[in-house]
């Protein structure tokens, strides 16, 4: 039997206290975002594809930020108005949404 799924979207829940410098991606509305992606899928009736939560992704400071695997896809920063797009090309017709591919990593210190 195959797996149920093919393509997994993990979109960064992570919440931080306040004030911390880099923000997090549920103070800027990453859960509503999720649950707006799972529901223009059954839209779309795109099949295959699971939207999953994740933990910190590293990438907050950049806004809410997703990937999708199998593809490695990183996005961000991704807002509402992203969703319908990310599902119609990436997600429904394989096309990588190139404007809301997330840039270059981010440097980070070592400890």
């Amino acid at each position: 039997m195959p797996p149920p799924y093919t393509r997994h979207v993990f979109v960064c829940t992570n919440r931080r206290p306040d004030g911390v410098p880099k923000g997090c991606c549920a103070s800027k509305g990453s859960e509503e975002l999720r649950l707006m992606l799972k529901k223009e899928l059954d839209a779309q009736e795109v099949k295959g594809t699971r939207i999953n939560t994740a933990g910190c992704l590293d990438a907050c400071e950049r806004g809410i930020s997703m990937v999708v695997y199998p593809e490695q896809v990183w996005y961000g920063p991704v807002t509402k108005d992203d969703v319908n797009e990310i599902v119609t090309s990436h997600l429904k017709n394989g096309q990588v949404v190139e404007r809301l591919r997330m840039a270059e990593p981010i440097e980070r210190k070592k400890a």
